[in-house]
């Protein structure tokens, strides 16, 4: 899941963690967890052990292994956040990030608290980092207003929102300080209808706020013969792209093998909190 990806705001893929828990209404029809799950059990597949949460440090350094410059979307088969993802864990993830600043990063997560705790604490040395784009979903009104406050408390060069699975009207919502709004349907069986009001009222709160709008989907079982336009548009608006050096090719596998290299010097039973037996199954 780290090669070229389908979905329509990204270049690539990047999963130094795999795996989840729900804690929303926004969880229900989890894509990531159909997708591992049905390799549960698959020996030597990467998703052997389904959806469940597991670190990957083997995928750690790979960014730095892509020398040609990608919009990478990180952790889309898992949320970086997640409570029992040791936070210097995701530091590791961060620094890799920082590393291979000549990629643009989309971090993505529900858990919005534990974003801003970290942006604000242990994680500055990367929110300031125009090239890492920090977001939070936002599916209703319930789960998804008070991620955005999270987001704007949180210290971050780049924030952004994605709104998907859109499941009812957010109403009016503060837009101060995000830098791009992606919205989109949910599909697949069992996919909940979005209206097409509520995606007009966020379309117009972007224009009004001069904030970059990506319509991502309708969505439903058909996703394709749904489509993604709206009112007879495409909408695929991006914030601006920094863009830095792309370092000798030998600086970057060196790079890479000491960031392996330390990781692995780490106390990786104690950081992740797994048996030895499951240490055989991440490394």
């Amino acid at each position: 899941m780290s090669a070229e990806s389908s979905i329509e705001w990204t270049d690539s893929t990047w999963n130094p963690v795999r795996g989840c828990t729900k804690i929303s209404d926004g969880c229900k029809h989890c894509y990531a967890e159909k997708f591992a799950e049905r390799f549960r059990g698959v020996k030597g597949h990467p998703y052997e052990q389904g959806f469940d949460l597991r670190l990957v440090p083997e995928k750690l350094a790979e960014p730095l292994r892509w020398r040609k410059p990608k919009m990478i979307f990180v952790n889309s088969m898992s949320d970086l956040f997640h409570e029992n993802v040791p936070e210097e864990y995701i530091a590791a993830v961060a620094k890799v990030m920082v590393a291979a600043n000549w990629h643009t990063y989309q971090v993505l997560t529900k858990r919005s608290e534990r974003l801003r705790e970290l942006l604000n604490t242990s994680l500055r040395f990367a929110a300031d980092q125009k090239h890492i784009w920090w977001g939070v979903s936002v599916e209703n009104r319930k789960y998804g207003l008070p991620r955005i406050e999270d987001l704007q408390s949180a210290r971050a060069a780049m924030r952004f929102l994605s709104v998907e699975p859109l499941l009812e009207d957010l109403g009016k919502f503060d837009l101060r300080g995000i830098n791009w709004v992606i919205v989109g349907g949910e599909s697949g069986p069992g996919a909940r209808p979005m209206k097409k009001e509520w995606v007009v009222a966020i379309r117009d709160q972007c224009r009004r706020a001069r904030v970059p709008f990506f319509f991502k989907q309708w969505g439903g079982v058909r996703k394709s013969a749904a489509g993604r336009r709206l009112d007879g548009k495409t909408y695929d608006e991006f914030p601006d792209r920094v863009t830095h050096p792309i370092l000798d090719v030998h600086e970057c596998l060196a790079m890479a093998e000491k960031f392996e290299a330390d990781f692995k010097r780490t106390d990786l039973l104690s950081i992740a909190g797994i048996s030895s037996t499951a240490l055989e199954l991440v490394l």
